[in-house]
This record gives C-alpha cells, sequence and structure tokens, in this order.
C-alpha cells in the first residue's frame, strides 16, 4: 500500500508518500480502507520529531480514519467487511489502509461523508474524555473552552452544551467567534484582546465557571486560575501557548479546593479506549445521526497535498477539522 511516511523530521515538505507493506488484521481487529484521514496538532510535532509515536507503532501520522471495512478478525462479531466506520488510532491514518482494535470503531452515520466522519473520532473523543470522564460536567454548570474555534474545542463546545452546561468560549478572530457562538457558546471572547478573567467574571455574576477545558497552557495559566469558581476543575490538555508558568501558588488550589486535571488520549491503552469509545458511542450516536453533534471540517485536502494542509494548521487559519482525502 501506500502512505505518508516520515523519513525524517523538519517541516512539511518532509511528508511524502511511499510504498510500504500492507498492515496485518489482528484476531481481534479490522482493517479498514482510509476514505479520508483528518489532522492534529500531535500530527505537527511527529512530524517535527516532538512526538513520537508509541512503541510497535509505525512512524505514519494519523490518529484518526474513516473508510470501509475489508477485513475482519477471527474473534470479531460486530462488524463486517463494507461497514462504514471511523476510528480513533494510535497512528497510521495516512494511508490507503490501517489495521485497528475493533474496539476503536463507531458506525459512520448514512448521511455523514467520510470527510466529516475523519473529524470525529479524536476531537470528540478528547472532548468526551476530559468534560464527562474526568471533570464530570453536570447539567448547569459553567464551562470555559479555550481554542474553540479548533477541532478539539468546537466538539468540546458542542459536547457540553449537549451534557446541559452554559459555555463560555476563546477564540483569536470575529470569523472564530461567530462560528463558536452558533455551536452553542453564551458568551464569546477574542484572546487577541488580552486578559479574560474580568470578563468570565462578569459573565458568571462574580463566580467564575466550575470547568476550564484548555488546549493553551502556560499564556493562560493565571487567568485560568483567577477565572476558576471556589471547587473548579482545570483541565490541561495541550500546550500551544507554552508549558512553563512564570508563578505557581498552591495555595490557590488549597483555599479554593481547585484541582487540576491533565491528560493525553493517544498515551492511554487500547482496552481504555475501547471503553471511551462505547461509552461515547452510547451517547453521541444519535446525536450525530440528527446533527445535534457534527464535526466541523474547515477544508479537505486531497493527502498529496499534506504539506500545504500541515502549514495550514501551523498558520491557525482553521476553523475546525482539516481533513485529507486519500485517494
Amino acid at each position: 500500500m501506500k502512505a505518508i511516511l516520515l523519513e525524517e523530521k523538519g517541516g512539511p515538505d518532509v511528508l511524502r508518500i511511499r510504498d510500504v507493506p500492507d498492515p496485518v488484521c489482528a484476531e481481534d481487529g479490522l482493517l479498514i480502507r482510509v476514505r479520508a484521514t483528518a489532522l492534529n496538532r500531535a500530527d505537527l510535532l511527529q512530524r517535527r520529531g516532538l512526538y513520537p509515536p508509541p512503541p510497535g507503532v509505525p512512524d505514519i501520522p494519523g490518529l484518526e480514519a474513516a473508510g470501509e471495512v475489508v477485513d475482519v478478525g477471527s474473534r470479531v462479531e460486530e462488524w463486517k467487511p463494507g461497514d462504514r466506520v471511523m476510528a480513533l488510532l494510535p497512528g497510521g491514518g495516512y494511508a490507503e489502509y490501517v489495521a485497528v482494535a475493533a474496539g476503536a470503531v463507531m458506525r459512520v452515520p448514512e448521511a455523514m461523508t467520510f470527510e466529516e466522519a475523519a473529524a470525529v473520532p479524536e476531537a470528540f473523543l478528547t472532548a468526551w474524555l476530559n468534560l464527562v470522564e474526568l471533570a464530570k460536567l453536570m447539567p448547569g454548570e459553567r464551562v470555559l473552552v479555550h481554542a474553540a474555534a479548533s477541532g478539539v474545542g468546537a466538539a468540546a463546545v458542542q459536547l457540553a452544551r449537549e451534557l446541559g452546561a452554559r459555555v463560555l468560549a476563546t477564540a483569536g478572530s470575529e470569523e472564530k467567534l461567530r462560528v463558536v457562538r452558533n455551536l452553542g457558546a453564551e458568551a464569546v471572547w477574542n484572546y487577541r484582546d488580552g486578559s479574560f478573567r474580568q470578563w468570565v467574571l462578569e459573565q458568571t455574576e462574580g463566580r467564575g465557571v466550575d470547568v476550564v477545558f484548555d488546549l493553551v497552557g502556560g499564556l493562560h495559566w493565571s487567568d485560568n486560575l483567577a477565572s476558576l469558581a471556589p471547587d473548579g476543575r482545570l483541565l490541561l490538555i495541550g500546550t500551544l501557548g507554552g508549558s512553563r508558568v512564570e508563578r505557581l501558588d498552591l495555595n490557590d488550589f488549597l483555599m479554593r479546593r481547585l484541582k487540576l486535571l491533565a491528560t493525553t488520549l493517544r498515551s492511554r491503552g487500547v482496552e481504555e479506549k475501547a471503553r471511551l469509545v462505547r461509552a461515547f458511542a452510547d451517547f453521541a450516536s444519535e446525536r450525530l445521526r440528527d446533527g445535534r453533534l457534527r464535526p466541523v471540517v474547515d477544508s479537505v485536502f486531497d493527502w498529496r497535498d499534506a504539506a500545504d494542509a500541515h502549514r495550514r494548521m501551523e498558520a491557525n487559519l482553521n476553523i475546525g477539522k482539516i481533513v485529507l482525502r486519500v485517494t
């Protein structure tokens, strides 16, 4: 088969299509003919040599994909060849075929294209893991979502809305803020206007939010803590704005009973991911069918133009997910 290999580390131009051996379907797995895959920030980091794949995973980027099942392991009963599926992957999505554990796939709704489906798994499961499993977000609580026009951020806004929470959101342009408001955010803030802590307090009658969903990290640290209500939970998902903070006072956590919850999805094991996929699918399948939850697709590139897709993400131009069509 053909796949995009990382034969060297560097800029987008190191992404090259090469011939590689076909993946093998395991007894408890599926083999998928990939029709589309979506970009994630982890792909950019992996390309630069800053985020290596887990042991046993080929150096082919791609943490999610959508396509048709072409082979089924002997121990798999739920799926059959021809089924349209979307899959959460440890890597390998930038390829014509990918082998995946059966527990890591979800059915693609009839009305959803493969390009749309490829934009679902990583973004929505990251949002689910953090908002539901870690923060235990409750109806009526307030949540602040940063980078809300990114793929993960847009998923978090929608998921929080469907969980009955009230959503505040930040993004970096007026166009992005319009999209985020249409997804269900009650109030929005352009982070280029500076500190958001006073805005958050004004929106919450001086109390603060119950949950902060943060992909930015160090740049927002002080404002995040100041924006949290007592018993608030800070979800740290990424460090786009740096991984170091100038000031850390543990009394900020002690006196207001705050929690810092930091996690990544890729580092979790096969069984844990399968459990997350089942839980999310039970909640989301009908909502994905009727459009209450929907992937926000920024643009679709032919996978031969993966370098241009990476450049678009690196320039922070995308609103939602950038997708590669595998032809």
